[in-house]
């Protein structure tokens, strides 16, 4: 690889705004923040969801099922 050509990839805590689930994970970002995670200081990059967060990983997110054209029509014109 060429010299300065890729940015820097480093371990960086990403934290949970609603909830404040934390992880550590590898990123490009860079951040001013820091916060101290299992014993080290790592950069802290804030996100508004995370697995923690998100309704379909917490089993709170809402099925609706979307009625096919047949089943548009039939009900329409009141046929079983």
């Amino acid at each position: 690889m060429q010299k300065d050509m890729h940015p820097d990839y480093h371990q960086v805590v990403f934290v949970d705004s609603t909830t404040g689930f934390k992880f550590l994970s590898g990123s490009t970002r860079t951040s001013n923040e820091t916060v101290e995670f299992e014993g080290e200081t790592y950069p802290m990059i804030r996100v508004e969801i995370t697995s923690d967060s998100h309704p379909f990983y917490t089993g709170k997110q809402k099925f609706t099922q979307a009625d096919g054209a047949v089943d548009k029509f039939n009900k329409k014109y009141g046929l079983k």
